[in-house]
């Protein structure tokens, strides 16, 4: 029987609300209104149930490979000799700071989930009373994910600096230049070692949740939407379960360790390049400005969100509410920039790979923003080609009115044209931040665009919290009117998670190349003989390393993709098993389908994982450091162009699905040439109860997407970042 909401709202209310309602439904039997609440509360259990045991044993392997490759990591870094400090000697602080950041970004995953499984059946109670309550309600859980996780962050780094500053620096090492710049340098190599930790989880996070939620998400839509003609998230089929858990242990503990790991990486890369500079060293406190800036971050999101409570959520401007907060975060932050930029330290020479730069305050201030409004309109481009309000996924609905293959073909070109503007944005963001400021400029440009991180946090935990709501409002057998408002929220959330993933791809464009110069003159300076401090692609092994760099995003997407397809196939045998035996009149078993994902994900990661963290190394070891360059240059070039290409194709795929499902969209283009003739319009079930064809084609697209624009997309970032900050703690040992 189906709950309206004037029934649940009963659960939800005050005890005198709960009498006016239940004396103006005394027909409905109290029983009934418990069955909905007790309903809810169990799948909500079950979503639970299911993240907790696939993060247990998926932080039970990574713990067992992190200590594992810790021991690499000792012998090449920590092991090695430290020249003027022999105090420390053989201590295996590299090590520890990589567990830190493995540890803390494992917490990040956890906490994310643990906010998102908390929130989402509290959300589907909230769109009983209205859409207004629904969204505050998720965006609240984004909220608590968000500062969470970028205040956790900060504050284990600044807490790791203090320590090994103590431990490292001794009370004199300021009476010699020379020593204050080698240990300096020494004390920020080692601390990268926590951006590594941070990125090694996140890879794996990124993967092994990817495959797992895109594994149960495209079985359960082939299997039961397109085969059986069932509704999202229909209690018959037995997918459902481990689509919701998916997105929790992806699009939430995936995504929160992800952007973690950029954050951690990009200051940690800041870090190293201004312990190359003595001028920086010299001048009190500068040292710590990329710090700094990302504590004015936290302070301005904080500002922004006290915003979002102006003004009624509608059905209409949900969308617009999230992409507001993008906004006002992206301003307030740079007028709190420009407040703090005349008590900034001023550092008037920077000095990297035998360069000097002689930057003023405003060029310090034009490298940071020019991150953070190119992280801004990415995202907004990213929006254009995402959202189904604007022409290219309006193109893609209209295309499935001729089958799914039309639809398949124009996705792909919209993913590729949508590159060109993100990648020019980035390209202007080097030149200003390189012009100005070197590659310590470049790094201020990646932790600027990260700057807002809290919020863009906020707004990508909100979507997957909010879809979580309409599973659970279909599957406990609420108004079609309760599921009608969660689709409202998630659409929203849709478009705002691709816009999230275009600010971590491109924060992972410019802190990968921050890694990389910080990367080069490490390898120079522990090098015998010239220091170039460049990289020639005409040198024969480089260009082949560059080939064969440019190679590695492909063979990772063809990995993760083919996870994904495997793992899919089980799913699907699975669910069709099951549909054989619940006509005889068995219940569906979950429990079994959320085995099968977990079991995939698990086993998959491995291989795409060793593929990114061994590749550097191995290439560096066997066929020298000039190869290893033209690796890095490969992938970081190629991986972002694929990076955006994926996830926005994705992106629009899926909500082209979603705009034929809610029955609202009308062609613009007419069947013939008779401009009276009644406008087609794109719908889920024809008039009969059947699926539509148009529906059917949206759905092929976007199980295609699926794991481009939650996998592979997403992955290929923290792809490019792992490898550059790899190669930068096993530089020295490679160099030597």
């Amino acid at each position: 029987m189906k709950m309206t909401p004037e029934q649940v709202k009963v659960q939800i209310l005050t005890a005198k609300e709960k009498e006016e309602i239940q004396a103006m439904n005394a027909t409905i039997p109290p029983e009934t209104q418990q069955d909905a609440l007790e309903m809810m509360l169990k799948i909500s259990g079950l979503i639970r149930s299911g993240a907790n045991e696939f993060l247990t044993k998926e932080y039970t392997y990574l713990t067992v490979f992190c200590g594992i490759f810790s021991v690499l990591i000792y012998i090449a870094t920590d092991a090695q000799e430290m020249p003027n400090n022999s105090e420390i000697q053989y201590m295996p602080f590299t090590t520890i700071a990589f567990f830190i950041g493995a540890a803390t970004s494992m917490l990040c995953g956890y906490i994310g989930m643990a906010v998102a499984v908390y929130t989402n059946v509290r959300t589907t109670y909230a769109c009983n009373i209205s859409i207004n309550d629904g969204f505050h309600v998720a965006f609240k859980g984004g909220k608590v994910l968000g500062f969470a996780l970028v205040g956790l962050a900060i504050l284990v780094l600044q807490l790791l600096i203090l320590a090994y500053r103590k431990l490292v620096l001794p009370d004199n090492f300021g009476q010699y230049e020379v020593q204050v710049s080698e240990l300096s340098r020494q004390l920020f190599e080692i601390i990268a070692g926590y951006g590594l930790g941070g990125s090694t989880v996140a890879l794996f996070g990124r993967v092994g949740g990817g495959i797992y939620t895109k594994a149960a998400d495209v079985g359960a839509d082939l299997a039961g939407k397109v085969c059986e003609g069932l509704e999202e998230d229909s209690p018959d089929n037995p997918g459902t379960i481990a689509d919701n858990v998916g997105d929790n242990v992806g699009d939430i503990a995936g995504m929160g360790a992800d952007l973690f790991g950029s954050l951690a990486e990009s200051t940690c890369a800041a870090l190293v390049i201004s312990a190359h500079s003595l001028s920086i060293l010299g001048t009190t406190d500068a040292t710590y400005f990329p710090l700094m800036v990302s504590a004015i971050g936290i302070i301005a999101s904080y500002v922004s969100v006290l915003f979002v409570r102006v003004g009624e959520v509608t059905s209409e401007n949900v969308e617009n509410k999230l992409k507001l907060q993008l906004t006002l975060s992206t301003s307030i932050m740079t007028a709190f920039l420009y407040a703090i930029i005349f008590v900034m330290p001023e550092v008037t020479l920077i000095e990297f790979a035998g360069v000097k730069y002689e930057p003023t305050r405003w060029h310090i201030f034009a490298c940071v923003v020019s991150g953070l409004w190119s992280g801004l309109a990415i995202g907004f481009i990213t929006e254009y080609y995402t959202s189904n309000k604007y022409g290219p996924v309006q193109t893609l609905v209209e295309s499935t009115r001729m089958g799914a293959a039309p639809n398949i073909i124009l996705g792909l070109a919209l993913g590729y044209m949508s590159t060109i503007a993100p990648i020019l944005l980035i390209a202007i963001t080097i030149w200003v931040s390189f012009t100005f400021a070197g590659m310590y400029g470049v790094a201020l440009a990646a932790i600027g665009m990260l700057g807002c991180l809290p919020v863009a946090l906020a707004i990508d935990g909100y979507g997957p919290i909010a879809d979580n709501a309409g599973g659970i409002s279909e599957m406990s057998g609420l108004d079609e009117s309760v599921r009608h408002l969660t689709d409202k929220l998630d659409a929203a959330g849709n478009t705002t998670a691709a816009i999230g993933k275009g600010f971590a791809i491109g924060s992972a464009c410019l802190v990968s190349l921050a890694l990389f110069g910080a990367y080069i003159v490490r390898v120079e300076e522990a090098s015998e003989g010239t220091h170039s401090y460049t990289v020639n692609v005409l040198q024969p092994t480089t260009f082949a390393g560059l080939i064969v760099g440019a190679m590695i995003p492909y063979a990772f997407s063809a990995m993760t993709m083919a996870a994904v397809g495997e793992a899919a196939n089980e799913m699907i045998t699975e669910i069709k098993a099951q549909f054989i035996l619940m006509k005889q009149g068995q219940p569906p078993n979950h429990e079994r389908c959320v085995a099968i994902s977990t079991k995939a994900s698990l086993k998959k990661m491995i291989a795409p994982g060793a593929l990114v963290i061994f590749t550097p190394v191995t290439v560096g070891l066997l066929f020298s450091k000039n190869a290893l360059n033209g690796l890095l240059a490969g992938i970081i070039v190629s991986g972002i162009q694929i990076a955006f290409s994926a996830s926005n194709t994705g992106g629009a795929w899926d909500n082209a699905k979603k705009s034929i499902e809610t029955g609202e969209y009308t062609s613009k283009i007419p069947l013939n040439d008779d401009e009276q003739a009644t406008p087609f319009i794109f719908r889920k079930k024809d008039k009969d109860g059947n699926p539509t064809e148009e529906h059917k084609a949206a759905v092929v697209g976007d199980t295609v997407g699926d794991p481009l624009k939650d996998t592979s997309g997403p992955a290929i970032n923290i792809l490019i970042k792992l490898s550059a900050i790899t190669s930068l703690i096993f530089g020295g040992f490679i160099a030597q």
